[in-house]
Formats: C-alpha cells, structure tokens, sequence
C-alpha cells in the first residue's frame, strides 16, 4: 500500500513538472527548440570528445588550461612565449644566424664531380656533435674501417674508392625481379638469415623495410587487415606506454584505436594485468618490446604469448632496437628469457639491421609466423590498366643498393662477429649502469638488460644534467644524451663506436662532474633544450607541445632565418 502511494506521487510530481516546463516554452518557437537542442548536445558531445582524447589527470587541467589561455590578455601572452620557444628551438638547429646561405635553385651550370665533392665536404663539417669520437647516444652503431671500405665510401672524397657493395648494385630496383634477380636473392638471404636467428621454422617469412618505423607499421596493417576478414570493424591494438611511437603513427593513419597500458613503476615492464583488462573483442594485436627504446627495458614477452595465446590474438614484438644483440647474448654470456620464435604466441617481429646489424641505414626486417599472416600486409591490385601490380611493402621502388649494403655486412660479420660485438657493447652497457648508479643525485630506471641504459634525478633537474653534459664546462667534446619523458629522465644508447673506444670511464667521470655541480645548485636556471623539456613537461595542453614539436621539423627543412 505504501509502495503504490509513493509511485503515484512520483508520477505526479513528473506530471506537473512536464506541464511547467511546457508553459515554459511555449514562448519559443519549436524550430528554436530544436536548434538550441541540437546545439547542446554536440557542445556536450565535443567536450566529452576534448576530455577523452587526453589521458586521465590531464584532462581537466588541459580543458581549463586551454580555456584560460584563449582569453584575450593571456591569449598575447602565451602566443609571444611560444614565438620565443619556436625560436630557441630554431636556433638549437641552425645556431644564431641571420641568413643561413642556403641554395634555394638548381646551379645555372653544372658542375664537376671535384667542385660537387667539395661542396659537399665543406657541408659535413657543421657537426656540432662529436659522434665519431663515441660521444652521442645511440645513432651511429658501427664502429669497423673495413666495413666502412666495403659498405660507405672510405673518405667521402673519392669516387673511385666508393662502396663496393653498393657500387655493384646502384641502379637496381627490386619492383624489378627479372632485370635484378642477385638483389632478389640477397633479399631473400637476408630475411631467411634473421628468421633463424630469431627461431623461425620453414613455415616463417617476412620482408625487408625501410627501417623500424616501415616494419611496425608494416605489422600493424596485416593485423588491421586480418581483424577486417574477421568482421571486426573497429580494430583495437593494445600496446605498452613504453611502445615505439610507430605504433600510434599506425594508429593514427590505418584508423586502429591505440589502447595504451601502464608500466609497472619500479621495473619498467609493461603491467601484465593492466594488459589483460585492456582487451576486448576489437583487440587486433597484442604489443611487446625487447627491449623498448626509453628505458631499455624488456617486457615480458613470455606472458605477453600466453595472453595473446589465450585469447587467438596476435602478439608483436618489437626488436628494432634489440635486433642484433638479443638473439645473440646468450651466446655471449647474457642469457635471457624467451622473445623470438619459440614461444607459441609470438605471431611477428620487427628488427633493425640497420641498428647493430651494422648495415647501412634505411634497412629494417619485418617477421611472420607464416604467410597467412605476411599476405595481409600486401598491396594487390589485380585490374589495374597499367598491369596486374603487387608490392610487399609500403614503397614500391626500393633501392637495391640498400639490400645490398645490409646483406653484405651480414656477410661480413657472420654470427661470430655479431657474437662478440654483442659481447662488447652489452659488457659497456652493465659497466655504465652499475657506474651511474654509484654517482650521488642519480637513480637507474629498472634494470637495463641490453644497451640502453636510462637515470633519473631526485635531486636535480635531469633536462639540466643533459644540458650540462653537452656544454661540457672544461670545453672538452660534447655528450649528446638522449631526453625522455614521463618520467623526466636521459638515456644513453651504448653501440660499438663507444665500445671499441672503450668510453665507458669516460663518459662516467663527464657525468659524475655534472652531477656534483647540479647537486651543489639545484636551483640554477635551465637554459636550452632543458628549458625547452621542462617547460613542455609542465603544459597539459600538449597541442601546444606539439606545436614546439612541428617547429623543430620546419627548422629542419628551413632555407631561411626564422619569421620574427
């Protein structure tokens, strides 16, 4: 009886509140209704679109940032702190000049290949880095004058001594088979070759790429494809936040929804759990570095497999980094846990060979479980006028040049020379981490396995330490670190170049001096790219950040001085 009371007064009470508010409206027109209708709800819509497109704190500091600096007063100031950024950033590229001198036409006449050459030689002395000297992260990996007279030319200046190798094969283009069946076959060589080091079965193939972003990316599509056939439309990868940035560059242009999943903190491998809640029934592929490029680490690939094995989904693995040096470091002395091929899981793996491979850049691999797996990364247009076509991978004109520079270092090094430089550079590696991690002020980030070794400050502003390390006080070469974020840190990629050069000491007794002088001001003034970092770090509007980060590319490709 109760019950029945309190339903009747509810439905009265809804009763008349309807009947106010059509009182209410009656002064409106009903197309007025609708249209202020309408505009309330995609007002509502964009902002829950503006909320979401960010991650979790951020949103709310980002919306009201963003809202705040629209005002006109703060809108002028923020527009004339961002010229400022843009021009420091411009001037981290080009130095402090007025007119760069650039060539902005073609020559009137031609001109010989000595004037050429000495164009360009006087063009290679704008270094401002001394990365032949083993002072920059990562970048240059080879360190072997023979394999500089087989692969480059030996001294840039002379024709006739040019690349061997690649000398034989300038003009080849392997869209072309019949005309260059040798690029073919090294091509073929050089993908089998990798897939046994990686433990891949006869059933495994793959291609050559451009490099690490081509083969992720490469990766991404045949997965995308594969979740079309089975009638997924809203395709999902789930990835760590540790992942190559290629990852979400495919997301971006194949329309795959990146879904990206914590690190645990102290370790630095992905959350295995996190992972597992990540996925749904539009995941199109499962994510895993070995190890990844910011803090070094691998992930756990073994129980990445079984995910992706528990649920058919396939699972990447990232070797682009690691590519050369992980399939070897057991043999080295450095065992590890499972990565490759022997796990059930392990659908696909990228590897560079222009990294530690030591080939010459612009080469990469991308591996498959089997050719059901490889066929969704073609492109085939069968009724094409111009004839039946076909491309295994995003370009079609390669350089055959490229293929045979790669094979040719395979060659070269062999699985022994591959074995001892993994020896080397691992053996630098562990020797710089246990170092960093004994300097007052710095903390090591996990435990780095491979070549990557990245540190931290709790003291000190790290963006500063790297600044300091590049303008290095007694004027001795620079250091060029390489700056993370989230959370703020530097890393330093250990290659052949410092092994060989046995910088390790080096680079640490540098570092030690950097950190005793931040340590004794913490709270001196960032200047540089530090500044640039730590400015950016504090913007939750990051479509500001990534405005800083578009100026940086048009310096790059800037013939002129930057526009007041």
């Amino acid at each position: 009886m109760g019950d029945t009371s309190i339903l009747e007064g509810f439905v009265e009470y809804v009763g008349a509140s309807i009947t106010r508010a059509n009182k209410y409206l009656q002064k409106y027109e009903p197309l007025e209704i609708v249209l202020q209708t309408l505009f309330s709800v995609v007002a509502v819509i964009l902002v829950i679109r503006a909320f979401s497109a960010l991650p979790g704190s951020f949103q709310i500091k980002a919306f009201l940032f963003k809202f705040v600096t629209s005002l006109p007063y703060l809108s002028e100031i923020k527009n004339k702190k961002l010229r400022e950024v843009k021009k420091d950033v411009f001037e981290t590229v080009h130095g402090k000049i007025g007119n760069l001198g650039y060539r902005t036409c073609l020559p009137l006449v031609s001109n010989s290949v000595s004037e050429v050459l000495k164009v360009a030689d006087s063009y290679s002395l704008d270094s401002g880095v001394s990365w032949k000297e083993g002072r920059m992260s990562g970048a240059v990996y080879p360190s072997d004058y023979e394999l500089d007279k087989l692969l480059i030319d030996v001294s840039f200046l002379d024709r006739s001594i040019s690349s061997q190798i690649q000398k034989m094969a300038l003009w080849s283009n392997p869209l072309h088979v019949d005309a260059f069946p040798a690029i073919r076959r090294m091509e073929a060589e050089v993908v089998r070759m990798c897939l046994t080091m990686f433990n891949g079965d006869s059933e495994s193939c793959g291609t050559m790429t451009s490099g690490g972003t081509e083969s992720i990316m490469l990766a991404c599509l045949a997965y995308r494809n594969r979740a079309y056939k089975l009638g997924i439309k809203e395709p999902e990868m789930v990835i760590p936040v540790s992942a190559h940035a290629a990852f979400e560059k495919a997301g971006s242009m194949m329309n795959i929804r990146v879904k990206k999943v914590p690190l645990d903190p102290k370790t630095f491998k992905v959350d295995l759990r996190a992972m597992k809640r990540a996925i749904t029934r539009r995941t199109c592929m499962l994510v895993g570095s070995a190890p990844q490029y910011p803090q070094g680490i691998i992930d756990d690939i073994e129980g990445i497999a079984k995910l992706g094995s528990s649920r058919c989904i396939p699972v990447h693995v990232d070797c682009c980094l690691g590519g050369f040096l992980v399939p070897f470091m057991e043999e080295a002395g450095f065992p590890l846990d499972l990565f490759d091929f022997r796990l059930s899981g392990v659908t696909s793996i990228s590897c560079d060979t222009h990294k530690y491979g030591f080939a010459a850049k612009g080469s990469s691999v991308i591996m498959y479980r089997n050719k059901g797996l490889r066929v969704n990364q073609f492109f085939l247009l069968p009724d094409w006028s111009g004839g039946i076509y076909a491309s295994p991978t995003f370009a079609g004109s390669r350089s055959g040049a490229l293929i045979a520079a790669c094979w040719s270092a395979m060659m070269y090094f062999g699985r022994e020379g591959y074995v001892k430089s993994t020896r080397r550079i691992v053996t630098t590696a562990r020797t710089i981490a246990k170092g960093v991690a004994s300097i007052p002020g710095l903390r090591v980030l996990g435990e780095p396995l491979v070549s990557v070794v990245a540190f931290t400050s709790d003291a000190f502003d790290i963006y500063q330490l790297a600044e300091l390390m590049s303008h290095h006080p007694d004027g001795s070469s620079n250091w060029s670190l390489s700056i993370l974020q989230y959370p703020p840190a530097v890393h330093f990629c250990v290659t052949d170049m410092h092994a060989r050069r046995d910088i390790a000491q080096l680079f640490l007794d540098d570092l030690k001096v950097a950190a005793e002088r931040l340590l004794n001001s913490p709270k001196s003034k960032s200047t540089g790219m530090a500044a640039v970092y730590g400015m950016c770090a504090q913007i939750p509007d990051r479509s500001l950040v990534a405005s800083v980060a578009a100026s940086f590319l048009d310096a790059c490709y800037a013939t002129e001085g930057p526009d007041d």
